[in-house]
């Protein structure tokens, strides 16, 4: 019997857990699931690059593993795991650093643009990220990645420092390839305040995203104050961005095709537009909102759950490392 493709993902435990990464991420994961041999890690160690309130940050990484969990990624299923559970994934890094080239890490257009978000804590670890990104993936001996365009110069060093490896020690890493869903699970959400950009859960402005844990009169403020355009039609067009991507919301969340959803409003006003897409998303949220509820008051469990988790990841990634370690010449443990 043939083994199932490997996909991993990982997420930091920063920002808030939104709408817009469940309809173009964790909705498509939850339905991939019996598909591929799903590992998504809370990359807590990444999370470092940038100071923490140890007690909010223990509190976030907790919150997103139950909201993982409450989107419907299951146990049973898939390894969902912390990365600082599993040591494999910083010795492996240790020993990639030793393969990647200053010059690789000096393009990495991601920590030029953070440097001069963080001028005052511009550290190693901020520097040398992408060389633990691609530990955790070649780790597992990942097949598919899902990556957006600000991760995909990583994905493409990670490539490139598994071939590296292979052509001077054959077959020790799977080289991982982007993965694009045959059929995307939502449309790109933009930001409520400026749908020019990508809805974020790390964005300073809060008013320009819906995290899964707003409660219902927040939820109903973000979206009726979210941008509109000139005119009253309610269509999909590039000179109407804010209606375009409000529409995208609804039609992601109801599953009716946007097309329904320019004959439904015809002739209705963005008011009415705007107070439906809210009700909308607080219907949509309310289930999930009430099974993060539950999980994450039962914190023994999911430690519990995370502990058999690492255990079972821990096994996979000793044989990788062990592989490597093997190849290059260590002392066998």
């Amino acid at each position: 019997m043939a083994q199932k493709p490997v996909l991993f993902s990982g997420i930091q435990p920063t920002g808030n857990l939104m709408i817009g990464n469940y309809i173009g991420a964790i909705k498509n994961w939850v339905n991939r699931q019996d598909e591929y041999h799903c590992i998504f890690a809370l990359v807590d160690l990444h999370a470092m690059t940038v100071r923490q309130n140890p007690e909010e940050f223990r509190s976030r990484c907790y919150e997103l593993l139950a909201l993982y969990i409450a989107c419907g990624l299951d146990p049973n299923k898939s390894l969902i795991i912390a990365q600082s559970h599993v040591p494999e994934h910083t010795e492996l890094a240790w020993i990639l650093n030793c393969f990647t080239f200053m010059g690789e890490l000096n393009r990495m257009t991601q920590f030029k643009d953070k440097s001069k978000k963080n001028t005052d804590n511009i550290n190693a670890g901020l520097f040398d990220y992408p060389v633990l990104m691609a530990a955790d993936i070649l780790l597992y001996q990942t097949n598919l990645v899902p990556v957006g365009g600000d991760q995909k110069q990583h994905l493409e060093l990670t490539r490139d420092l598994a071939i590296r490896f292979n052509n001077l020690y054959p077959e020790t890493f799977t080289v991982p390839e982007p993965y694009i869903p045959e059929k995307a699970a939502g449309g790109r959400i933009m930001g409520l305040q400026d749908p020019t950009v990508k809805m974020s859960k790390t964005d300073t402005n809060e008013q320009n995203y819906v995290a899964l844990l707003d409660p219902p009169d927040v939820i109903l403020k973000k979206v009726k104050r979210a941008v509109t355009d000139s005119g009253s039609d309610i269509r999909m067009s590039e000179d109407k961005p804010g209606i375009s991507n409000l529409l995208t919301l609804l039609s992601s969340i109801s599953d009716q095709p946007i097309s329904a959803l320019e004959q439904q409003y015809q002739g209705k006003g963005y008011g009415q537009f705007k107070q439906e897409v809210a009700e909308a998303v607080v219907e949509f949220l309310n289930p999930i909102q009430t099974r993060y509820q539950d999980i994450r008051a039962d914190e023994a469990k999911l430690q519990q759950q995370l502990h058999e988790a690492a255990l079972k990841a821990r096994k996979i990634a000793q044989k990788t490392l062990n592989q490597v370690y093997n190849a290059l010449g260590f002392i066998p443990r």
